[in-house]
């Protein structure tokens, strides 16, 4: 049975006033993450966990490079997209956290992502909307370009661990044909980096609950999107049954926990211009492309 790392990136609305913590969890949060991803890079991505495994210490002293590397790429990706979110809730004048990083120990990525706190209570559908999508953009902006230079300096693989989406397929037949006949690529610090933002991008742009999706559907049409995000729960409940996709219970069991409803905003009826309707139906088609249902190949 393969499995998969329920990488994370919503914007959770928080009730009322929320106040900033005295531990500064961002920053303990954002170090322990700079360290799991680069003990990722140093081991090669593998399944192996954190200080419970030989491999870490002794890749050190030669890989340390590669960790580093990873390290900072990886980051950047995941602080553009937070940055999206965050600059956009400034700009419109709604209370927001800085982004609290994800470490874990089991060193395939490093990393499930990030999340950010937002006092939703005071947006209305337009200014849910710009601050749910410019944090998918923003990340894309950086994960595009280094999944590509990670493919151009790429050797091939025969057996790969890591799928790739089909941006990631669409991409590969632009700048390495080369390698779709060996069926995937050797994983090195960009494509990693990449990869991990095609995930984080697609499975937070899925219309459900406080994803990113779930945000940019319910600015599009409102309470009626809650209908969507039950439907698109219960296909999830139903797929994991049918096909036996049991790695992604936990995302269930939290998506299930958050609740699928987004909650409600101030000024339900603010309708969005022609311009953001647009480009909210188009990004609709994001998860299409990069969200993957089998992430690692660990049969």
């Amino acid at each position: 049975m393969s499995t998969s790392p329920p990488t994370v990136d919503p914007i959770i609305v928080l009730p009322g006033r929320w106040r900033w913590p005295r531990v500064p969890w961002q920053a303990v949060l954002w170090l322990a993450t700079a360290a799991t991803t680069f003990a990722s890079g140093v081991v090669g991505w593998q399944p192996v966990v954190l200080g419970l495994d030989a491999d870490v210490v002794s890749a050190l002293p030669v890989h340390w490079a590669r960790g580093l590397a990873y390290m900072l790429a990886v980051l950047a990706v995941l602080g553009a997209h937070e940055a999206g979110h965050f600059v956009a809730a400034r700009i419109h004048g709604i209370p927001a956290t800085l982004p609290f990083f994800l470490p874990v120990p089991v060193m395939l990525t490093g990393t499930l992502g990030a999340v950010i706190g937002m006092e939703g209570s005071r947006a209305n559908r337009r200014q849910l909307f710009d601050i749910a999508l410019a944090g998918p953009l923003a990340g894309l902006v950086l994960a595009v370009p280094a999944l590509v230079m990670g493919m151009v300096g790429g050797a091939p693989n025969d057996d790969p661990l890591f799928a790739m989406p089909p941006l990631a397929r669409w991409l590969m037949a632009l700048v390495r044909p080369d390698l779709l006949a060996s069926g995937g690529i050797e994983p090195n610090p960009l494509y990693m980096a990449g990869w991990v933002g095609l995930l984080v991008t697609g499975l937070n742009m899925i219309p459900i609950s406080q994803l990113d999706g779930g945000h940019v559907v319910y600015a599009l049409f409102g309470p009626r999107a809650n209908w969507l995000a039950r439907s698109l729960l219960i296909a999830a409940i139903a797929g994991i049954v049918l096909l036996g996709r049991y790695n992604w219970i936990i995302m269930v069991v939290l998506v299930t926990l958050i609740g699928a409803d987004h909650p409600p905003i101030r000024d339900e009826g603010t309708r969005l211009d022609r311009f953001r309707t647009a480009l909210g139906l188009a990004s609709l088609l994001i998860p299409l492309v990069t969200f993957m249902p089998e992430p690692l190949r660990l049969d």
